[in-house]
């Protein structure tokens, strides 16, 4: 188990915390984005070049043109910036296919974690930049035999926003939906950039590191992150602070 905790004081054993915002792809999902950028590069750049690494840095979490000329900057691409919407249209097919075949599962400490939450009679609300984010959670089921999309009192999934993230735009929405102050929200993101617009909108972060890039998220300064979600600790939730559950 890796868990990083910035030094200092931690803001969310400073507040009450009452409500929880969740990014999907990668925190929820595990989506097939970064294969479709990966195989979209394809006539653009060599996709071997495209490494996780990169996808965490340069393009996870942000609108779908963003990412696309964020990657082909990152990956040194000419004209990088016109390129972007044929890269971006490219990947959008290939996720598509991907979608279709059934390339998609969910984390089953997330969906403990949603379930746990939502017992606790918290607001819930799901926000991505992914306009396909609505699509991919449909099918996954709870145990309750309901829809990990219907488990959501808020959905800002896929709209179209002025800025994506880092810019905390979709998250300050998903709160006003909620109904709950920002500073009362805390947000589940595994971007470093989705760490940035969290605190930005004045949340408190929570990063969840699946890909052994917990350096990356403690840098972004998340003020807490961890490997599972089954480490946070619910009893701590009743109480509206986040912490570790006991070892």
């Amino acid at each position: 188990m890796t868990v990083c905790e910035p030094a200092g004081r931690r803001p969310e054993q400073q507040r009450t915390l009452t409500a929880v915002i969740f990014d999907v792809d990668g925190v929820l999902l595990a989506s097939p984005h970064e294969r479709a950028w990966r195989e979209a590069l394809v006539g653009f750049a060599d996709p071997a070049r495209f490494t996780t690494a990169m996808y965490e840095a340069h393009v996870a979490g942000k609108p779908r043109l963003s990412g696309a000329r964020a990657a082909l900057e990152a990956l040194g691409v000419p004209d990088a910036g016109r390129q972007a919407v044929a890269y971006a249209e490219h990947k959008q097919k290939r996720l598509e296919e991907l979608i279709h075949a059934g390339s998609i599962s969910a984390f089953p400490d997330a969906l403990r974690f949603v379930q746990a939450v939502g017992a606790l009679g918290w607001p819930m609300a799901v926000a991505s930049s992914s306009k396909n984010a609505n699509q991919m959670m449909q099918p996954i089921r709870l145990d309750s035999g309901q829809s990990l999309l219907d488990a959501f009192s808020a959905n800002v999934c896929g709209r179209d926003l002025l800025e994506g993230k880092p810019n905390p735009e979709i998250f300050l929405l998903a709160a006003a939906e909620l109904r709950i102050e920002p500073a009362h929200c805390f947000v589940v993101e595994d971007a470093p950039a989705g760490i940035e617009a969290a605190r930005a909108g004045g949340m408190a972060a929570l990063g969840i590191a699946r890909l052994g890039d917990a350096p990356l998220l403690q840098a972004a300064k998340a003020d807490l992150v961890v490997t599972s979600l089954d480490e946070i600790a619910i009893d701590a939730l009743v109480d509206g602070h986040l912490s570790l559950r006991p070892t």
